[in-house]
């Protein structure tokens, strides 16, 4: 017996003595020990305190508020990835630890470390729901922003809008987002391409449709992807730029149900607006019906280049359904019409080292055009190894145009030219895309394969009937030329892709990765001039036609040894590109051109996570660009005898150096929230217009235009996005800005001049919704353009606009059924000619009135422009020119509209019995 308890006692010691070691020393307040960490020769400077915060059923919880005091300092900070916190730096051994978040009891602790203790771990601080909580409460604390490899992710919830909202009402209310009044959107300074639902293309990727029918309520979060294609997302080799691309990932208990949305609306003169929108959605199976037909204004809500009507609809729909475990389908269809009425005026002048020409232009056109597109993919997950995508597209667009113009120049060419254009074209176009990748059995390693064929042909026939009279001086004229031709166009073109894969990893955290492409585009162009005589009868004209084919092929190997890491990870190679150029010209001497080519492309990209809400990334990438075939025939082309074309056999390819920089940072506990990006570009060989003023027929001047390589381009810019969020959101300052700085280089008469070009933009908009009654919505915005060129005959530009602008709403009556809603907008310009200077106040208003419990039957009545000030001028200066462009649109009217909103949900997709898991990207998994 005494053996065993002297065992026994031994065994206690021992065990004793290894917690020590591992803990650091005796238990106080709950908290673990540091490890081992002692330093000879007493106490520390600083220490650190390493922790995390869970609830009672063990969730960890991000989004905590920890308060570390000593008797010298304080720290703060929050709980971030899986419920982390540290604090380093800590100066004294005792201090007190205060752990908080929203909805749950405060946890208060005191330490007391030994005075060599360099480091300490923390037991799980657990906290617990409050109990005196009145009401319902929802608890979550993941920040509102996140910031993912290639992934901005924003949690919808926090984000409050008013019941039956579009998705477009919460992107306004989201850090780094704007939408325009004609629904295109962009995310940190960068424009959003297409749009998702729950990781697949929805309704063919129409982006402005989507986010004003789909219902806010069903939002889980928003993702904004940067995009490099299906192929990278799968096997993680990134070239090129990407797309950037919206993603909507639904809530779990609005991912199986049924969605109807009606809104019918007539106004006066001819104005009407009606849609269509009927969603069944149940996990990844969704049926989507989409349409509409409108009669608007052009310009209203501001900045439009021409007044005049548009008439657009039509249907679109999308079926995307899971056939077991392995075949996946995601269809869709869209029918658009578009008929555009359009008046527009101009003014401006034109820059030639022999002096100026001064120009008024104005015109009426009228175009009407129809697109079907039919897109389709399938998905084939063959076994775990091997995956199988074909995509198959199809599109008709057709185009009927007429227009009537007149263009008054005077100065160094004094010229008048009236006349009209009408035209027609079809284009057909066809083609698939497949892709196969296979994973083997060592993590990391795959090889893939994609391929594609495209096919479109152009036929268009364009007649021109232009009068031109051509003056000696102010007084008298030479001559008139009447000028009426017949020009019929074919232009096919094809193009085939091919692009290789292999990834080859040395451990989990490293591999080198192997790439091959083939790009090959072909090209049949023929256009085929002809006289019309005042009997009508065409006569061909040889040295107006231009007849040839061309082919461009591209080919890129690269090699890339990519590591990541928890913190960074890093990518460096190279790119070898090849090409080959191609062509005949059957026209003007049958003249064959065979070009080739060869660049060394570097590969860099490094990205430095600090968290979840904070990362850095930089990225440089280059492009060749090969001129045209019209570039380089060595032929004189006059398709347009007011602008012969001289090709130059000698042009070299340009090569586009970019550089891309980008840092994010959400600060959860303070709701505020920085983003920034800056660039760089470099470009080699940029190739240029060269144009000279030389004598035509008639004794006066027209301009020829040939192209030469020219070097000393570079541009630079970057922009930036800061948000606040104050009192729950109630409160949301943004301050964003932009800055950009172009120094081209041109030619004008075998002279080189240089044009810089600074744009700078300042916007402050703050958004108030101080409770359930008011939104208020100030913005305003300074922006300059200044533009500076080298040329004698120039003139220098420097445009500031200063913009003011307010949209809000008030809800009145009980249950805030009664809505009255606002916008305005006051531009102050200067820098413009004094005739021409617009600062126009436009302001629109509606009423609307909500009925029924659940308000899902809605009456608007809506008047826009209500002072008839909608004019505006736009000016645009190239270096050897300015344009002011005028619009006046006849855009006072109203709107009487009727809207119904109907919906049922089921609740969160299952099979079997069991919920189905979802990924990232918001799709369901068994």
């Amino acid at each position: 017996m005494k053996k065993i308890l002297l065992l026994l006692f031994i065994t206690l010691i021992a065990t004793y003595t290894y917690a020590q070691n591992r803990r650091g020393g005796g238990g106080n307040g709950g908290q673990r020990q540091p490890r081992e960490s002692r330093i000879p020769g007493g106490a520390l400077p600083f220490r650190e305190v390493i922790g995390v915060v869970q609830d009672s059923a063990g969730n960890k919880m991000e989004g905590a508020t920890i308060k570390l005091k000593t008797a010298k300092d304080s720290l703060i900070t929050n709980s971030v990835d899986k419920g982390k916190f540290t604090f380093k730096g800590v100066t004294s051994a005792t201090f007190v630890l205060t752990v908080s978040n929203v909805g749950f009891e405060t946890v208060v602790r005191s330490m007391q470390l030994s005075e060599t203790s360099r480091s300490l771990e923390l037991d799980p601080v657990i906290l617990k729901v409050q109990s005196n909580m009145l009401g319902e409460v929802t608890i979550n604390g993941a920040p509102s922003v996140v910031y993912k490899t290639d992934t901005v992710q924003y949690r919808a919830a926090d984000y409050k809008v008013r019941p039956n909202s579009s998705v477009d009402e919460v992107l306004k209310k989201m850090e780094g987002f704007e939408v325009g009044t004609d629904g295109t959107v962009t995310h940190q300074g960068k424009p959003l391409t297409k749009i998702r639902l729950n990781g697949k293309d929805y309704i063919g990727g129409d982006l402005t449709q989507a986010i004003k029918n789909l219902p806010a309520d069903i939002i889980d979060k928003i993702q904004v992807i940067d995009d490099y294609g299906d192929q990278a997302k799968r096997t993680g080799i990134k070239e090129g730029d990407p797309q950037k691309v919206l993603n909507i990932t639904t809530r779990a208990d609005r991912s199986v149900g049924n969605i109807a949305r009606v809104n019918g609306g007539i106004g006066n003169n001819d104005r009407y607006d009606g849609r269509v929108y009927l969603q069944r959605l149940s996990g990844n199976e969704v049926i989507a019906v989409l349409g509409g037909i409108n009669n608007t204004v052009n310009g209203v809500g501001g900045g439009g280049s021409s007044g005049g009507n548009t008439q657009t609809g039509g249907p679109r729909l999308n079926y995307r359904n899971d056939f077991g475990k392995k075949i996946k389908i995601n269809a869709s269809y869209g029918y658009n019409f578009r008929n555009v009425t359009s008046v527009s005026e101009s003014n401006g002048y034109r820059l030639d080292s022999l002096g100026r020409t001064d120009f008024v232009r104005s015109s009426n056109r009228l175009s009407k055009n129809k697109t079907h597109n039919f897109n389709f993919d399938l998905e084939y997950e063959i076994d775990s190894a091997d995956y199988l995508k074909v995509s198959p597209n199809y599109s008709y667009n057709s185009a009927v145009n007429s227009s009537t113009s007149t263009n008054l120049q005077t100065g160094l060419i004094h010229q008048d030219i009236r006349g009209g254009n009408s035209s027609g074209n079809t284009t057909p176009a066809y083609g698939a895309a497949v892709f196969y990748q296979h994973i083997f059995k060592k993590p990391h390693r795959n090889a893939s394969i994609w391929m594609s064929y495209n096919h479109s042909d152009n036929e268009q026939d364009n007649e021109q009937n232009n009068n031109i009279r051509y003056y000696i001086d102010s007084n008298s004229t030479t001559r008139d030329s009447l000028v009426h031709r017949y020009i019929s166009r074919s232009n096919i073109s094809k193009s085939f892709s091919t692009h290789l894969t292999y990834v080859e990893p040395f451990n989990l955290e490293s591999q080198l990765e192997f790439s091959a492409q083939m790009n090959s585009r072909s090209y049949d162009n023929q256009a085929y001039t002809s006289n019309i005589d005042s009997a009508g009868r065409n006569h061909l004209v040889d040295s107006l036609s231009n007849v040839y084919q061309y082919s461009f092929t591209e080919f890129r190997f690269g090699a890339n040894y990519r590591i990541n890491k928890t913190k960074y990870n890093i990518s460096l190679g190279v790119t070898a590109v090849p090409t080959v150029l191609d062509g005949s010209k059957a026209s003007l001497g049958n003249v064959a051109t065979h070009r080739t080519n060869f660049n060394l492309i570097p590969i860099a990209r490094f990205e430095y996570v600090w968290s979840k809400e904070q990362r850095f990334s930089i990225n440089y990438s280059g492009n060749p660009s090969e001129p045209s075939f019209n570039q380089i025939q060595p032929v004189r082309d006059e398709s347009n005898p007011q602008n012969p074309v001289i090709g130059n056999p000698n042009l070299k390819p340009a090569f586009n150096h970019n550089i891309n920089a980008q840092y994010n940072n959400y600060i959860i506990d303070s709701k505020f929230n920085l983003s920034g990006n800056v660039y760089a570009s470099f470009i080699q060989n940029q190739i240029a217009n060269n144009d000279r003023l030389i004598p035509d027929a008639y004794g006066t001047l027209k301009n020829e235009t040939s192209f030469v390589n020219i070097a000393g381009n570079h541009y630079y810019g970057g922009n930036y996005n800061v948000s606040k969020q104050l009192d729950d959101r109630k409160y949301n300052l943004s301050l964003n800005g932009s800055i950009n700085y172009g120094h081209s280089v041109r030619m004008n008469r075998d002279l080189a001049y240089i044009v810089t070009n600074w744009h700078y933009n300042e916007r402050f908009g703050p958004r108030i919704n101080p409770n359930e009654s008011i939104e208020f919505n100030p913005y305003v915005s300074f922006d300059v353009n200044k533009t500076f060129s080298t040329l004698p005959t120039s003139t220098n530009t420097n445009v500031q606009t200063t913009a003011l602008a307010v949209d809000g709403k008030f809800y009145f009556m009980e249950g805030k059924t009664f809505t009255f809603g606002y916008n305005a907008s006051k531009n102050y310009v200067r820098g413009l000619p004094s005739n021409i200077t617009r600062n126009p106040l436009v302001i629109n208003a509606y009423i609307e009135q909500n009925f029924f419990r659940k308000k899902n039957f809605t009456l608007t009545f809506q008047v826009f422009d209500i002072l008839k000030q909608n004019n505006f001028v736009n000016q645009v200066n190239n270096g050897n020119g300015v344009t002011n462009t005028l619009t006046n649109a006849l855009s006072r009217y109203f709107m009487f509209s009727a809207k119904v909103y109907l919906q049922k949900w089921s609740g969160a997709p299952s099979k079997h019995g069991k919920f189905m898991k979802r990924m990232g990207d918001g799709s369901f998994i068994e």
